[in-house]
């Protein structure tokens, strides 16, 4: 499992899928397994997904198949999660509450979700590190517009 944020996208893909089955056998989990398998837990979507066991680490995701990659859906997740429990970039924190008050943890993180994407596909596209100061401008515009 301490794989699971520097390895190879089988071992990612293994790591939520460990997660996931050892919570569904009531196995005792690990702090980050129980993270994951909670995050899961809040996308019914994926279960039966999940539950094809390693069928499922060996599926592509590109952008010419329309589909999510679930994969990708609950990293970016977890990674929320991360930047707000260390408020990284500053600022996330506060963003997050406020977000979370007008629309529930779980419609904040999607739309937080977008801003994230953003950023990391403009600092591939670039061949940079993400523009901190621009993600936090995108999340501050979320938190300033309506429902």
């Amino acid at each position: 499992m301490s794989l699971l944020f520097g390895g190879s996208r089988d071992e990612l893909r293994r790591g939520w899928l460990q997660a996931w089955q050892q919570s569904r056998a009531g196995a005792v989990l690990t702090p980050l397994e129980a993270q994951l398998a909670a995050i899961v837990g809040e996308h019914p979507e994926y279960h039966r997904w999940l539950e094809q066991g390693d069928a499922a680490l060996q599926v592509e995701f590109g952008a010419d198949t329309g589909r999510t990659n679930p994969f990708l859906h609950l990293s970016m997740h977890m990674a929320l999660r991360e930047q707000v429990g260390t408020n990284r970039p500053a600022g996330i924190q506060r963003i997050h509450t406020h977000l979370k008050r007008q629309l529930g943890v779980h419609e904040a993180e999607h739309r937080m979700m977008e801003a994230l994407g953003r950023a990391l596909w403009e600092a591939q596209r670039a061949g940079t590190v993400p523009d901190e100061r621009r993600y936090l401008d995108d999340l501050e515009a979320l938190s300033t517009r309506r429902r």
